[in-house]
């Protein structure tokens, strides 16, 4: 299963009581599911728990049944169906629209004055038009609706709930979508999907711990490799001033310090300084180090 479809499961495991906030969230639906006209409306869905959701949510919300609904049982696309034109007449003057006229779709925001019903109304947007991508894959959260002034007022609904949402027009469908894990743990959280939300976050620790590591790896590997490169060279030097005789010219502190990196070629400056009797500081050894590298040069 997706991601999108155990997030509506847990939503649809939310009771539906108080009537307004029935009223909202089949409103959110209706705006974004296939469907609404004075003509019918029709609700298409894959997801059972969201179809058993269904008749109960419209019958609470406006006193009517479908006219066409799945089987008991039925899988694939489950189709629910309004065209009785007495019970869509009696909706579309529930939400606040004159059943007389050309029905032009818009938020009615007198319906969703209050913050239950702005939640309520969202997750029936997010039933009906909401998808979102798997939290360890990318952040991702969309709303889609075939009406663009819809798409537009939902912007502003989102912008006075405290959400900055961002917008696209695909193929003749208007998406609002978010991108940052933050603004998409919140508004499934305002929308009743709380374990979602933490899956999200969840998700996006894990990503953090990993990147952390690979930073602290990718770290250490780069200064293993510059560790291993100064020893080449500091062992290459010592070789040059052998082989040239001149390292037994030197004072008796680099000599001891060329022989005891021939006997370690793979400690570190650390572990080296520590070799010596008694120890020497690490910027101590370093600078002897650099000191036979200079030499050589000068061969």
């Amino acid at each position: 299963m997706s991601f999108s479809f155990d997030t509506k499961n847990e939503l649809c495991r939310l009771q539906v009581q108080r009537l307004c906030c029935a009223r909202a969230e089949a409103y959110g639906i209706l705006l974004y599911c296939n469907t609404f006209s004075p003509a019918e409306v029709r609700i298409i869905t894959e997801n059972p728990n969201f179809a058993g959701r269904l008749p109960r949510l419209f019958h609470r919300a406006f006193g009517v049944r479908f006219d066409r609904q799945p089987e008991p049982g039925q899988t694939g696309k489950l189709i629910f169906q309004i065209t009785d034109r007495q019970k869509l007449s009696g909706i579309i003057n529930t939400l606040g629209y004159d059943p007389q006229q050309n029905l032009v779709l818009h938020i009615n925001f007198g319906m969703l004055e209050e913050e239950c019903c702005r939640a309520s109304f969202l997750r029936g947007v997010f039933f009906a038009g909401g998808s979102i991508t798997d939290p360890r894959k990318r952040y991702h959260l969309e709303l889609t609706t075939s009406h663009l002034q819809v798409s537009r007022e939902l912007e502003v609904l989102l912008q006075e709930t405290g959400f900055v949402p961002k917008a696209v027009s695909r193929s003749g469908s208007f998406v609002t979508y978010f991108k940052q894990s933050e603004h998409i743990e919140d508004f499934l959280t305002l929308i009743g999907a709380p374990v979602a939300a933490m899956e999200i976050m969840t998700a996006k620790m894990e990503k953090d711990l990993r990147n952390s590591v690979n930073r602290r790896l990718n770290c250490d590997t780069a200064n293993l490799d510059k560790a291993v490169e100064a020893a080449q060279e500091q062992m290459e030097a010592i070789r040059r001033l052998r082989a040239s005789e001149r390292l037994e010219q030197l004072p008796e502190k680099l000599q001891e310090t060329a022989r005891m990196r021939e006997r370690n070629p793979e400690l570190t400056l650390s572990e080296l300084a520590g070799e010596f009797n008694p120890p020497v500081t690490k910027s101590c050894l370093n600078h002897r180090l650099r000191k036979l590298v200079d030499l050589a040069k000068d061969l």
